[in-house]
């Protein structure tokens, strides 16, 4: 797909516009286990990667990916949360080892298999809590063309830039919608490099060098012997058990995403002076935001929208924002407030209420409705 220099106006659907754009961020391998709704993916991949290996289930998947990664490969992969769901653990190995990847994770409605042509926003306490210790990947989410083909190449150039699995977050119906799109509208995209290793010393595979991020060496170089270790291991990536070394090795890697949470805070903040009410969404549903806060104006009421596009580690200037109001809503597509509950805790404060669903896509008028309450 060519960028376009002036109007050009295409029909095209999400998975092509993230498959595009993560191939120009620096993506050079897809592999995957085809799966409703992540299926156009991984078409699409099939003609657009360099390298493209179809894999007989999820966890091969993800040991596959952990391998290229660990060649200097950047690896993408796409699944639902039935796939997903055996990818975790591989997913945790990948952590410990911090091996750049990304996995693209279509929601659907659950739980379990759920429905597979259903969509859904209901994965969000699985991402928060995937890794053991409580630590936190990075993970971001666009809305709608312009925001997808951003944040999923950002995607990739964060997990190139942090050594880190990344995950890029979307929905059934952003990446299988087909409509018309103008692609000059779209930015252009910068290749990620992994930071590499140029030093005279013999190589530490995790050494604290580059502000908490150890620069990469790929297995089978000519010139170091490279330790990639996914139990706890101290800097030469060596086992140990509770060692000082060790310990500090992974405490850094608790610090590494909100560390550097600067390099990849994206989000929309639509003020309006005056305003007392916030309204917040991501993804499918943030479009449903903008037409009732739309709505909501021209019907003389002030309103303000927030629509995240990194969604964990969750950026401190986020709760900046919220502070200022007081009323916040939160609209998202499933019915227990996953997005409410990670920003405001299990107990949600008095000012903060919930626009949800399950089965089916939000609407303006039911956003629009709880904020003039």
């Amino acid at each position: 797909m060519q960028k376009a220099t002036e109007k050009q106006t295409v029909i095209v659907d999400g998975s092509r516009l993230v498959t595009e754009a993560m191939a120009r961020a620096g993506a050079d391998a897809f592999i995957g286990y085809p799966i409703t709704p992540a299926n156009l993916l991984y078409q699409y991949s099939g003609r657009r990667m360099p390298l493209f290996l179809p894999a007989p289930d999820e966890i091969t998947a993800l040991q596959w990916m952990s391998g290229l990664a660990a060649t200097g490969k950047i690896p993408v992969t796409a699944t639902s949360f039935p796939g997903f769901a055996l990818m975790i653990e591989s997913i945790n190995m990948a952590y410990m080892m911090e091996l750049p990847m990304v996995i693209v994770l279509v929601q659907r409605l659950g739980p379990a298999t759920g429905t597979a042509t259903c969509g859904a926003q209901g994965d969000l306490g699985l991402l928060r809590g995937m890794i053991s210790g409580g630590y936190q990947l990075p993970v971001l989410c666009g809305d709608g063309f312009e925001g997808s083909w951003r944040l999923s190449s950002l995607a990739v150039q964060i997990a190139a830039r942090l050594r880190t699995p990344v995950v890029y977050l979307t929905s059934k119906e952003e990446m299988m919608t087909r409509k018309s799109f103008n692609l000059a509208l779209l930015d252009d995209i910068s290749a990620a490099e992994v930071p590499m290793y140029t030093g005279k010393d013999p190589y530490r595979s995790y050494d604290k060098a580059g502000k908490g991020v150890p620069p990469f060496l790929p297995v089978g170089n000519n010139r170091w012997q490279v330790r990639l270790n996914a139990s706890t291991h101290d800097r030469d990536g060596i086992l140990q058990h509770s060692t000082r070394e060790a310990l500090d090795n992974t405490m850094r890697l608790q610090d590494k995403a909100p560390g550097h949470i600067d390099q990849f805070t994206r989000y929309e903040y639509d003020r309006e002076e005056g305003a007392s009410t916030l309204v917040i969404s991501y993804g499918i549903t943030a479009g449903a935001a903008r037409e009732a806060v739309y709505n909501i104006r021209e019907s003389g009421k002030k309103v303000s929208l927030l629509v995240p596009g990194t969604i964990l580690p969750v950026p401190p200037g986020y709760y900046d924002i919220t502070d200022r109001y007081e009323r916040v809503v939160v609209a998202e597509e499933n019915t227990v407030g996953q997005l409410a509950g990670i920003l405001f805790g299990g107990r949600l404060p008095g000012k903060v209420h919930t626009v949800g669903a399950a089965g089916r896509m939000i609407v303006s008028d039911e956003i629009k409705r709880e904020v003039l309450i």
